[in-house]
């Protein structure tokens, strides 16, 4: 195995789909998160010094912005864990 040079190593371009035999579940979810997440970071907005407190309202809503994809994902995962088991015990209690 090749490691290069330790001391300055070299980065490539970016991140990029892996080949695999299966090239349509790759493309699949690299689009799903592409579309879950296509802002870039804000990184302006991540001080390691700053508090919490110093952040502003237009900061929080610009983080909020960021986290929008994440936040709808996890609130349709909400949704389908209460809504699944209590649909599934409806129709096995009150089967008519």
């Amino acid at each position: 195995m090749e490691l290069g040079n330790i001391s300055k190593p070299t980065y490539g371009p970016g991140p990029e789909a892996p080949g695999s035999s299966t090239p349509g579940l790759v493309t699949m979810a690299h689009g799903f998160l592409r579309l879950v997440q296509p802002n870039p970071l804000p990184t302006e907005l991540i001080n390691i010094g700053q508090s919490q407190s110093e952040l502003s309202q237009e900061d929080i809503h610009e983080l909020l912005l960021y986290e929008l994809g994440f936040l709808i994902c996890a609130a349709i995962g909400v949704l389908f864990i209460i809504l699944v088991p209590l649909v599934g015990c409806c129709f096995c209690c009150c089967r008519c």
